[in-house]
């Protein structure tokens, strides 16, 4: 029987979200990126004026902040649709600025409380979902069917985001950062959430450096089959 709740963790640059993003769309699931949802209340709290500091009013901006991730509604290359307050927020969370926040937002357990029950809850309101984040299977999903930890080395995340910000940004974008940069960018985030990373104890740990993005799905497909 085909799992309902497919759980997919790792650190940033894994590979998690081209790999969830994908298997979602094989399987007709709704694919749930949870970092999304915490760039929202980070976006949120820069157009309120809330200190990144504060995790009281965090976890109540949280709370009132109606953030919701469903199927893409518009064909502009987005993999689905964030929205917070009725507002269409998909792109303007991924700005520099929350980049440079939400990793300090999203440390306070304020506010991952309240955005784990969302998740949740969401979880089990859908008939098929791939819910992708760093503590799906040890702590949001704990019953999910399948759960896949993603994995690899420092350099090799660092090499793929920049590749995906060459590709985004173009080769000659001021705004693109170097390689060190995006290097020491993810050792901070490693660092800050370190504590919310850990894979399930009944996680299928996959080590990805050497892997394509189509002979790790490969190997998931195999999990499917018997899970």
């Amino acid at each position: 029987m085909r799992p309902g709740r497919i759980a997919i963790d790792g650190p940033a640059g894994s590979g998690k979200s081209t790999v969830g993003e994908q298997l979602a769309r094989k399987l007709g699931y709704l694919y749930f990126d949870t970092g999304a949802m915490y760039r929202a209340v980070a976006w949120l709290a820069l157009q309120r004026g809330i200190d990144a500091r504060n995790g009281a009013a965090l976890g109540a901006l949280a709370q009132r902040a109606d953030i919701v991730i469903d199927y893409p509604h518009v064909e502009d290359g987005r993999l689905y649709t964030v929205s917070a307050g009725g507002q269409d927020v998909t792109w303007a969370i991924r700005s520099a600025t929350v980049t440079r926040v939400v990793s300090q937002v999203s440390a306070h357990p304020e506010v991952r409380s309240v955005l784990r029950a969302q998740q949740r809850a969401l979880a089990y309101q859908r008939n098929g979902v791939v819910m992708v984040g760093r503590d799906i299977g040890a702590v949001v999903l704990p019953d999910a069917e399948l759960k896949i930890y993603l994995t690899a080395s420092l350099e090799e995340r660092a090499r793929r985001r920049y590749t995906e910000l060459q590709e985004r940004l173009g080769t000659g974008d001021a705004a693109l950062p170097s390689l060190s940069e995006i290097m020491s960018d993810i050792e901070r985030r490693d660092e800050s959430d370190k504590e919310n990373m850990q894979p399930a104890h009944d996680a299928i740990v996959i080590m990805t450096d050497n892997l394509s993005v189509p002979e790790v799905l490969e190997v998931i497909y195999g999990y499917l089959e018997v899970a």
